[in-house]
């Protein structure tokens, strides 16, 4: 009968198109989701699903499907938020909000989950357990709504969590995971410099903080090339130095942000620490006052290794073993985190690129929109060989 479920999904692929370019059109910055959410649960409401609630964690929408045959209970997650950056795609369903846009594929991610939930109700009387959908809110910027949703009882009685990114950096037809490590931690950083203004032509008489900051930049070069060990991963990168005005004046103040990445929580430590020391004592050769605030975010992404193969064998049962792949872990940060800490789990990338693919969280960003098509495929496969491999593990 999944079969025929994952049949189904053809018919629906044009509303799914539809409703994606809906909600491209229509961005939602993180925490400032109003009109997606409601959206969200109209159409699952509309579909039939009468197990609805709103506002979990804060914006979240929570359903859940009972199917007529018994099993696990299953967790299905997409995020809706968008990216604040212009849409500079030349589109008939380009943003219709200045400044914002779905950057990232969220937009999609949402489509491919609703739809994915219609097939599934449409069948629930063949479909083995539960299925939960978690339409989470603010995935793009911290704390996060992965974290309040599960404070509020999302993950409650769910025994497997699934969740997937379309990529479009990696070739559609394709999936792509790995167990273990698989997303780093994502911290973020701000550097204070305090020093003295004054003119540009005496600068005897100023405690320069670009000369401070600039020496601060060098030597946090050497934290992760002199201080981890080249086995472990890690990333310091500086993403902004603000500082000055006239031409002739030395300001008084400088502010360098950047971001973190890691694995592990002792390399995480570890980084954090050696940064305030460098920080402060560098400031104190300068005589200025340097101050680091160190913010963690996500925390890193961490696959189960049973539910990972399960992602597997359904990419190889759909698409082919060729187009099953490993793939290396990646520095960058997903809070889907958090429900692989609290249940067994796995995330997985689906291939959404074509030849002139941008990357994400660039203006120009689009995906291949079949890929949604193959996602919700494997939702579907997943439920089937997760109660498949079930049933042999037991």
């Amino acid at each position: 009968m999944y079969g025929k479920m994952i049949e189904q999904l053809e018919t629906e692929y044009p509303q799914m198109v539809e409703w994606r370019r809906y909600f491209h059109e229509n961005p939602e910055l993180s925490f400032q989701e109003v009109e997606t959410p409601k959206k969200i649960a109209g159409f699952l409401r509309d579909i039939g699903i009468e197990e609805i609630e709103e506002g979990v964690g804060g914006r979240g929408i929570v359903a859940k499907i009972h199917g007529g045959l018994p099993g696990k209970t299953i967790a299905l997650r997409a995020d809706f938020d968008a990216l604040p950056i212009q849409d500079a795609k030349d589109v008939p369903y380009k943003s219709k909000v200045d400044g914002v846009s779905h950057a990232c594929g969220h937009d999609a991610h949402t489509s491919t989950l609703l739809h994915t939930a219609k097939v599934l109700h449409d069948n629930r009387e063949h479909l083995n357990g539960t299925i939960v959908l978690i339409h989470q809110f603010a995935e793009e910027q911290t704390p996060g709504g992965a974290k309040p949703m599960i404070e509020a009882g999302c993950l409650e009685g769910v025994d497997e969590v699934y969740g997937t990114h379309l990529w479009s950096m990696f070739p559609v037809g394709s999936v792509f995971t790995k167990s273990g490590p698989l997303m780093a931690s994502s911290d973020r950083f701000t550097i204070e410099i305090d020093g003295k203004g004054g003119h540009g032509a005496l600068p005897h008489e100023t405690i320069d903080p670009i000369v401070c900051g600039s020496a601060v930049v060098q030597n946090l070069q050497q934290v992760v090339s002199r201080n981890v060990n080249p086995l472990e991963s890690a990333v310091l990168s500086l993403g902004a130095f603000e500082s000055g005005g006239p031409f002739n004046v030395i300001p008084s103040h400088a502010s360098i942000l950047g971001t973190v990445r890691t694995f592990s929580r002792d390399v995480q430590v570890s980084v954090k620490k050696r940064m305030t020391e460098i920080v402060e004592h560098t400031g104190k050769a300068y005589g200025a006052t340097c101050s680091l605030n160190y913010e963690e975010g996500y925390p890193a992404l961490f696959n189960h290794e049973k539910e990972t193969t399960y992602v597997k064998r359904a990419a190889e049962d759909l698409f082919g073993a060729e187009h099953s792949l490993e793939m290396d872990p990646m520095m960058g940060g997903e809070d889907f985190a958090y429900y692989l800490l609290d249940k067994p789990g796995a995330f997985f990338f689906t291939g959404a690129g074509h030849k002139d693919a941008y990357p994400h969280h660039h203006p120009n960003f689009d995906i291949e929109e079949t890929a949604m098509l193959q996602a919700s495929k494997m939702f579907i496969k997943l439920i089937e060989v997760s109660h498949e491999e079930g049933v042999s593990d037991g």
